[in-house]
């Protein structure tokens, strides 16, 4: 699905949520406790959010936090680790795996082998020096090698 709605801008509640989820809170009950809210308060934001950048209900957090950051919701962190020097096939990998949930998806974005994906990410975290894949979004996006998501659109895997 392609969607070029407008991006509906967060309320200061709904934008101190989006922070913590960027900077690696991401489950409803660790949510509620970092702002004070119940979990079926945050349940119900965290749907907004999401609803708010088009972002797909199964879509894993590297995309939503990806979505977050290239939408102007968040703003970008800032690191004090200098950008890696990644190769053409890195870069289209990172930008794969902050666009797409499914290994296959991620895999045929990047173009490489399904079967190469794990050892290829793993290479990339290790490169960035990232904890996980959604802090190499997050970082990627701190370093400008990430923009902002292209041209509206959001590639749907919510169904499976």
């Amino acid at each position: 699905m392609t969607t070029s709605a407008p991006i509906t801008p967060l309320s200061p509640t709904k934008q101190r949520i989006a922070r913590h989820i960027v900077d690696g809170v991401t489950t409803n009950r660790d949510l509620a406790t970092a702002t004070g809210l119940s979990a079926d308060t945050i349940r119900q934001y965290v749907r907004d959010i999401r609803e708010s950048v088009h972002c797909p209900p199964r879509s894993k957090p590297q995309v939503f936090v990806h979505l977050l950051l290239g939408t102007g919701q968040v703003a970008p962190p800032t690191t004090d680790r200098p950008a890696p020097e990644l190769n053409a096939e890195q870069q289209q990998l990172l930008k794969a795996v902050a666009e797409h949930s499914t290994p296959r998806d991620i895999a045929l974005a990047a173009k490489i082998a399904p079967a190469d994906l794990r050892s290829a990410l793993d290479e990339l975290i290790a490169e960035t020096g990232a904890a996980d894949v959604t802090q190499l979004v997050v970082l990627a996006h701190a370093w400008g090698l990430l923009g902002a998501r292209p041209t509206g659109t959001v590639q749907s895997e919510a169904v499976q």
